[in-house]
């Protein structure tokens, strides 16, 4: 399949054409819309909305003027307003950065079996008529998005994407704990106490000198990665491939945003420490020793 791949990031852009060339997509990549306009469209468009020379609405109206060719946007634009925007204008999908390379992969597949199914109907239709096709097909987006996308996901090949020893010791999210003193005893077993930080996994609880800290799902995995190794180094690299995603395309700012919060609500910056160009680490204070939470 070629891709028609329009995004000014290289450091997206580079990525997203070596991964997705492993599922066999060949990919011609530009940085503007101008550029994105005079190439070839092949298969798939894949579109950043924020291009240094026009905004990636315009080159998605000005391409589904002449083309019927599949566009997924691909932009940091998360609001409501964005997608419904790119939807009535005629794409056929829209992904918010940060996003992982099987949901891409995912999301290409589905929308082009459904454009397949759809062809003959979508170049029925006059160019008079070009501009009510965004609403007609904003309309059936969401049935048949919902109907695709989780067929598309499983058939991803999961081989091809490597995952890490870090990946594997992910803690996971616990729906339903059993009750009675054995399992009290179970869950106070499997906590980890950093200083007067209390990290229980099992339960995902975080308790700092006594009292309950509510931490969002991403913050509480950043946190027991860290905690696995008290005092060491994590990498920024290690740290969204291990919690967000081994594959994982976007701005790395997000990770800056959740240790951010985590300091906040942990009560003291310096538990979390920053290394310049290299990553991060949990300090442990002076006196204080990591250890589990045993009962006698």
């Amino acid at each position: 399949m070629q891709v028609l791949l329009v995004e000014d990031d290289v450091s997206i852009a580079e990525p997203l054409v070596e991964g997705l060339a492993r599922y066999g997509f060949t990919v011609q990549w530009v940085c503007t819309g101008d550029a994105a306009l005079d190439a070839p469209r092949g298969d798939m468009v894949l579109l950043d909305l924020g291009l240094p020379d026009m905004d990636g609405i315009d080159v998605c109206r000005a391409l589904r003027q002449d083309s019927d060719v599949p566009i997924i946007m691909l932009t940091a634009r998360g609001t409501e307003a964005d997608r419904v925007v790119g939807l009535e204008l005629g794409a056929d999908d829209y992904l918010a950065k940060p996003f992982s390379l099987r949901e891409l992969v995912a999301r290409i597949r589905a929308v082009t079996r459904r454009s397949r199914m759809t062809a003959p109907a979508r170049h029925a239709i006059p160019a008079g008529h070009r501009a009510g096709h965004g609403a007609a097909h904003g309309a059936g987006y969401g049935a048949a998005h919902g109907a695709g996308y989780g067929a598309a996901h499983s058939a991803v090949p999961t081989a091809a994407v490597p995952v890490g020893a870090a990946q594997a010791r992910r803690p996971a999210l616990v729906t339903a704990m059993p009750e009675g003193p054995g399992a009290r005893r179970a869950a106070d077993a499997s906590a980890q106490i950093i200083g007067d930080i209390r990290i229980d996994r099992r339960t995902r609880q975080v308790h700092v000198a006594g009292r309950p800290v509510t931490l969002a799902p991403k913050e509480f995995d950043v946190l027991a990665l860290l905690a696995e190794d008290p005092g060491a180094v994590c990498s920024r690299q290690q740290i969204l491939g291990t919690v967000w995603d081994p594959n994982f395309f976007g701005p790395t700012k997000t990770l800056d945003v959740h240790i951010a919060a985590l300091r906040r609500k942990l009560g003291d910056p310096r538990r979390i420490e920053t290394l310049r160009c290299v990553g991060f680490r949990l300090t442990v204070s002076p006196g204080y020793e990591a250890r589990a939470d045993k009962v006698s």
